[in-house]
């Protein structure tokens, strides 16, 4: 019997008014990053072109504890960036991400 499809989820980091701080909480934003991709949440992580701030594909959660993860990035606390999240629930895919499908 198939399994039903988790969600996936696009985190969009949108650099605000503070944006000229992300220097000084890079180091502890980078640190959030590599557990979110050891934790096996992340997907794919990278920039939002032009210089918009960073977006996110994430699985293997739950929106509750996706938001709880978001809310801890050094970015978000010290309002670097505000975050949107979308979900969405996968009903087809590419034979690569056939494992997104359940």
């Amino acid at each position: 019997m198939p399994t039903e499809p988790k969600p996936l989820f696009i985190v969009l980091l949108k650099f605000s008014a503070n944006k000229g701080q992300a220097g000084q909480f890079m180091e502890g934003h980078k640190q959030w990053v590599k557990r979110g991709f050891d934790d096996g949440v992340f997907l794919l992580a990278g920039s939002l072109e032009p210089s918009l701030g960073g977006g996110i594909v994430a699985h293997n959660t739950s929106l509750p504890d996706l938001q709880s993860r978001v809310n801890a990035d050094p970015f978000v606390v010290e309002n670097v960036v505000t975050a949107d999240i979308i979900e969405i629930e996968p009903a087809r895919a590419d034979t690569r991400l056939q494992f997104l499908l359940g």
